[in-house]
């Protein structure tokens, strides 16, 4: 195993120490993986709660941003210092099950060359009918407007080559319209089913109010995007 666990969290401290043994469990591979937190400017004891399980876990590497840049600059903090060729992502609230993470490492592993990335497709939300409800929304104008074919982009569970998405155009929200931006640079993307899980501490921290709106400007910048990017390397220009 060749894999690093990016994952990114605000102001969770009550869900991180659980979130860390089921990963551990999980995968269950000592110096086979690697976990990066990247503390995306807490303000409660996250910062402390890290720091604690830094002798249970040696595979644990700590990120910490001073304010909040949000989940996609977290998640590219992660990334960046990662030294495995392979990513997992992994929300940081304990819904996504870290049981899923070897299951959709192998799929990738195992799949063609041209799949650069495995998503988690959420068929059985455990999230209130609001969140529920944008979620289905943004993510039917997205496949309307992208033709990403992805039933579920806001999944925070993924798997993907490193080297691939440090060549991905970078920018806020990036997050939420990885398939997309794989398929742009000539990539496929396969959905894979996983569980999800009702929130056992706290509320959301990244909020639900910017789902549909926020997220229009930057989902016309990725339709901009897919008009102008440039052809992959090996594609011929059509006349």
């Amino acid at each position: 195993m060749d894999l690093a666990i990016v994952i990114p969290v605000l102001n969770e401290a009550e869900n991180i120490p659980a979130l860390l043994e089921e990963v551990d469990a999980a995968l269950g591979s000592p110096g086979g993986y690697d976990i990066v937190v990247v503390d995306d400017g807490s303000s409660d004891a996250t910062a402390a709660v890290l720091e604690d399980c830094r002798d249970r876990y040696p595979q644990l590497q700590v990120v910490r941003h001073a304010a909040s840049r949000g989940q996609s600059a977290a998640i590219l903090s992660g990334v960046n210092v990662a030294g495995r060729s392979w990513i997992a992502t992994l929300d940081g609230d304990g819904q996504n099950d870290p049981a899923d993470i070897p299951r959709l490492y192998d799929i990738i592993r195992r799949a063609p060359a041209p799949v650069w990335l495995v998503n988690g497709y959420r068929r059985q939300r455990r999230d209130s009918w609001l969140k529920r409800l944008s979620s289905r929304v943004a993510n039917r104008v997205r496949g309307f407007v992208l033709g990403d074919r992805t039933p579920d982009t806001g999944c925070g569970l993924k798997v993907f080559r490193r080297s691939m998405f440090m060549e991905l155009p970078r920018f806020d929200h990036m997050h939420r319209f990885l398939p997309a931006l794989v398929q742009m640079q000539g990539g496929e993307v396969v959905s894979v089913e996983v569980e999800h899980r009702q929130r056992r501490h706290g509320q959301s921290k990244y909020g639900v109010h910017n789902r549909l709106w926020v997220g229009l400007v930057d989902l016309f910048g990725v339709f901009w995007l897919q008009r102008r990017v440039l052809p992959p390397p090996g594609d011929k220009e059509k006349d």
